[in-house]
């Protein structure tokens, strides 16, 4: 490997690093709230009254509150009660208390998993081919024939290791 070859990826590492700065503190923000979305650790509550049609049935309920396994825990008269909320069968009004992240955090988890219908997904896509980029010209930022290289080889091994080890367990 040239000196000129490694100088220049340890400069594209460098740049991209420092041009991706922003994106990659989104990226592990949002990733750690992710991993709490089954719980209420920084959501807030918020009150909803909603008109709905009269008379849906509970599956129907479920899909216009985008509540997945929604259960009807108690039905008295027309008022149908859920977790959270109750439902008029005659009124087709709907209260219910929502819990959601905070706004900017809504946005910036709602960017970790965008989709191909969200018109921004390539820059997801970017940011991932980014980060194999950054993978890859790692093992150009020192030569391979020093001590440095050598011990970055073993730890890279162990990191392969520990990462194959979780995605099996």
């Amino acid at each position: 490997m040239s000196e000129i070859k490694t100088q220049r990826m340890r400069v594209y590492h460098r740049y991209l690093g420092f041009f991706l700065a922003g994106i990659m503190a989104v990226y592990s923000i949002s990733g750690i709230t992710l991993i709490f979305r089954d719980t209420d650790l920084l959501k807030v509550s918020k009150q909803i009254e909603k008109q709905l049609r009269p008379d849906l049935k509970n599956e129907e309920l479920g899909k216009e509150l985008r509540m997945r396994d929604l259960k009807i825990e108690k039905e008295e008269g027309d008022i149908l009660s859920f977790k959270n909320g109750t439902y008029n069968k005659t009124t087709g009004i709907a209260n219910y208390t929502s819990k959601e992240l905070p706004y900017l955090l809504e946005k910036i988890t709602n960017f970790h998993k965008a989709e191909t219908k969200n018109p921004l997904f390539f820059l997801n896509i970017f940011f991932g081919l980014s980060l194999l980029f950054f993978v890859v010209s790692a093992f150009w930022m020192f030569t391979p024939n020093t001590t440095v290289f050598k011990k970055g080889l073993y730890f890279t091994l162990a990191g392969v290791a520990l990462t194959l080890l979780l995605i099996f367990i």
